[in-house]
């Protein structure tokens, strides 16, 4: 028990850095940038639909080894 709590009390003190840095990590490719042509609401949306697409292949890497760290022996 002691363990899964330290586990994850990295893992949230990982998960506040990355948020915290996330700003900066907000760039799109040249032509997405030219396609959106500067406007602030739909850099904003582009942004956020990257990040709702990329959750549910992280959630299963996540899953994935989740279950291999409790099923080893």
């Amino acid at each position: 028990m002691k363990a899964f709590i330290r586990a994850s009390a990295i893992f949230i003190a990982v998960a506040g850095v990355c948020l915290l840095l996330a700003d900066t990590s907000f760039a799109q490719c040249v032509m997405c940038r030219a396609s959106l042509g500067g406007n602030p609401a739909f850099v904003r949306n582009l942004n956020l639909g990257v990040l709702v697409l990329l959750a549910p292949p992280v959630s299963l890497f996540c899953a994935f080894f989740f279950i291999l760290f409790r099923h080893r022996k």
